[in-house]
């Protein structure tokens, strides 16, 4: 029998320990290489998010903003955390081992994707299409080529440091369905939709820019992640 504590044990060892142990794993195994002179570490907006703050449209979120993990368990937010102590984890090793460490922190990524089975940003396009919101409004998109591009810059540009938040775009609900219904009016469950607007914070992009970086349009984004999903089979026209 799988109790309340059984079961968030199992979730502490499986998603939070595999993320912190996978993480420094790595970090360890670079410490021993004297030619490699950088690590970039792929973390997610979900490190610096979710900490309680309030998220009014007078807010920015910049890479100064840091996950709490007390706040994530306290709210059982199992991917944040595990987020929020890999991160906290490798900037710890790093000082200590003397690493120079650069961290990118993507939204939600979207664009098209290569593997048959189904990443996050694809999932929340493919709800979307479904009639259904697997994760709530506005959504902060970034394109996968951007998340890469960044990874390469955050790699080889000289002064490359600290933490890049990548989020090309904060989209509404309203606007992705009616971008949906433009432009694939046979897809949507729905004939019409109904949503509201959501005001909400705004996000720095100021950093990501210093590094060459030039968002892809949310558009083009959710438009090649519907085709990915068609060719993948997970949409049947």
């Amino acid at each position: 029998m799988i109790t309340a504590w059984n079961f968030l044990s199992i979730i502490q060892a499986d998603i939070v320990e595999t993320a912190v142990k996978g993480t420094l794993n790595v970090l360890r195994s670079c410490a021993k290489v004297r030619s490699i002179k950088r690590v970039v570490l792929t973390s997610s907006i979900a490190a610096m998010t979710q900490n309680g703050n309030p998220m009014t449209p007078d807010v920015v979120i910049d890479e100064t903003w840091f996950s709490s993990s007390v706040f994530c368990k306290e709210n059982k937010k199992w991917y944040p955390l595990a987020k929020t102590l890999a991160e906290e984890a490798a900037w710890k090793f790093a000082r200590e081992n003397g690493i120079d460490l650069v961290a990118i922190n993507p939204g939600i990524v979207i664009g098209p994707f290569f593997h048959p089975i189904l990443n996050f940003g694809a999932d929340v396009i493919l709800n979307l299409i479904n009639g259904a919101q697997s994760f709530p409004s506005p959504y902060r998109f970034v394109d996968i080529r951007d998340v890469a591009y960044a990874q390469i810059q955050a790699l080889e540009v000289p002064t490359a440091n600290g933490r890049y938040l990548l989020v090309g775009s904060v989209v509404q609900l309203y606007d992705i369905l009616k971008f949906l219904h433009e432009h694939y009016p046979t897809l949507l469950v729905a004939g019409k939709f109904d949503a509201k607007y959501e005001p909400t914070c705004k996000v720095s992009q100021e950093r990501a820019k210093s590094l060459g970086i030039n968002f892809t349009p949310w558009e083009v984004g959710v438009r090649d992640t519907v085709e990915s999903l068609k060719e993948k089979g997970f949409l049947s026209s």
